[in-house]
């Protein structure tokens, strides 16, 4: 059967001004940060053959419009390039409008369903949708919160916002421990039944209400940074954004914040530095930043200069991390803080600061920072961060030619990730066995020893 050329495709392609390889190489990037591996092998000839016709399966419809998106600037649906029956309805992304109760039922609904769930991780990550806000929703949100009718359920008090306070703490623990790929859905399971009747309650006052509403966008958020631990980043973006609408809801600029600045963070992992710097100010605007404590103004810092080295900012980087190291001296033993940022020590801030010293490319400086970060951290506490601080500090190693000294750090980082489920503690090996690659064949001891464990590691379960 003759295939009928896509000519609305063909005309979005040219509006790029992008090569058929060009498009290619970008929907590969696409589908790598979206977890499609699957699609990764896509080449100009399968370009080639969708422009001709052919039509593209599974999640690749998708990842095509978001690939073109970002090309043009602006949205890209199906029906734009003439693939709208192509692909099953997906979650849409969430509108800073949603209201709250309905996107976390609809989303954690989604999200523990296993046919949903594919459709829900079939959609891409998508960088339009972090756009912020004007300043007039953050004003307003909370107004409109207060004047929302109240639930018909139970009354809630003080004691049910300490029992999400609890859980949150020890889901908190374990996603320290155990990677953000070891429990995530049991948090989601817990918003979608106890924590969304609670916001469909009675409350019996205002100041009970917004407790709970900040708690739950700290919970919401907590299930987003462990989806993007776990390399889920669209899945991860759909709960950042409805952690911070809860957030703006709950009057808590600090948790918006917080939850601005995981967003800025994904986004530098991701390579959308410009993205990440816009996200990075928003979270140290305002009453966002002054009203936090000493530890909690030290993340968003920190987390602010690696977004300003990403973009290659160098001097602005270098005093936002300077600023950040004051900032986490002036916190003091008994202040008053959240406990989202328990963690928040001298060894999470070398991590990040050793981060953006790397890519302002100061290798002895990072090398010196992440040392610092592993000999202050506590590993059985921090397990996830430790092996992948470990894994980054022999990558550094490794660039300044220093083989031997990366493989015996990256030896103890694989001691380390035993037990440990997170798509970025696993990316961390992919990179060693890629350094590694060069020397395989040298006969050097140690060089064998951990490329063979890495592949062990990466190898897919049966």
């Amino acid at each position: 059967m003759a295939r009928t050329r896509n000519d609305r495709l063909a005309a979005v392609i040219s509006e790029t001004g992008w090569t058929q390889a060009q498009v290619a190489a970008r929907f590969v990037k696409v589908a790598a940060e979206s977890g499609a591996h699957e699609l990764t092998h896509i080449a100009r000839s399968h370009i080639s053959l969708w422009v001709l016709g052919a039509i593209p399966s599974g999640r690749a419809p998708r990842i095509l419009c978001e690939t073109l998106s970002r090309g043009l600037a602006r949205p890209v649906t199906l029906a734009d390039i003439g693939l709208a029956a192509a692909s099953p309805a997906t979650t849409q992304p969430l509108g800073w409008d949603a209201d709250t109760l309905t996107a976390l039922h609809e989303l954690g609904g989604d999200d523990m369903d296993m046919h949903r769930r594919h459709i829900l991780s079939a959609a891409a990550y998508s960088v339009a949708g972090l756009a912020l806000p004007d300043t007039a929703w953050w004003d307003t949100t909370a107004a409109h919160a207060r004047q929302r009718p109240a639930g018909a359920g139970r009354l809630v008090g003080r004691s049910d916002v300490d029992a999400v306070r609890e859980l949150l703490a020890f889901f908190s623990l374990r996603d320290q421990r155990r990677g953000g790929g070891h429990g995530r859905l049991a948090v989601v399971a817990y918003l979608h039944t106890d924590v969304a009747q609670c916001l469909s309650g009675r409350y019996p006052n205002e100041t009970v209400q917004r407790e709970m509403l900040s708690v739950v966008g700290e919970l919401t958020y907590l299930s987003g940074w462990m989806g993007f631990d776990a390399c889920e980043h669209t899945i991860a973006q759909q709960y950042f954004t409805l952690a911070t609408k809860l957030a703006a809801e709950a009057d808590d600029p600090t948790l918006a914040a917080h939850i601005l600045r995981a967003m800025a963070h994904q986004a530098v992992y991701l390579g959308h530095h410009q993205q990440a710097l816009d996200l990075a100010e928003a979270s140290v605007e305002r009453h966002r930043y002054t009203l936090a404590s000493p530890r909690e103004r030290a993340l968003l810092g920190v987390v602010h200069g690696r977004a300003l080295a990403a973009a290659g900012r160098k001097k602005e980087a270098l005093a936002a991390l300077q600023q950040a190291d004051r900032d986490l001296d002036a916190a003091r033993p008994g202040d008053t803080e959240p406990g989202r940022v328990w963690f928040f020590q001298e060894a999470s801030l070398s991590h990040e600061t050793a981060c953006a010293l790397r890519d302002l490319g100061d290798l002895k400086g990072a090398e010196a920072e992440f040392v610092r970060s592993v000999r202050t951290r506590k590993a059985t506490a921090f397990t996830r961060t430790h092996a992948v601080t470990l894994g980054y500090l022999g990558a550094v190693q490794a660039q300044q030619g220093s083989v031997e000294a990366a493989c015996a750090t990256w030896s103890r980082a694989l001691d380390a990730m035993d037990g440990i489920q997170s798509g970025r503690a696993r990316d961390t090996v992919t990179t060693m066995r890629r350094v590694l690659s060069p020397f395989r064949n040298r006969g050097i001891p140690a060089v064998a020893e951990v490329d063979a464990r890495a592949a062990k590691i990466l190898r897919p379960v049966a």
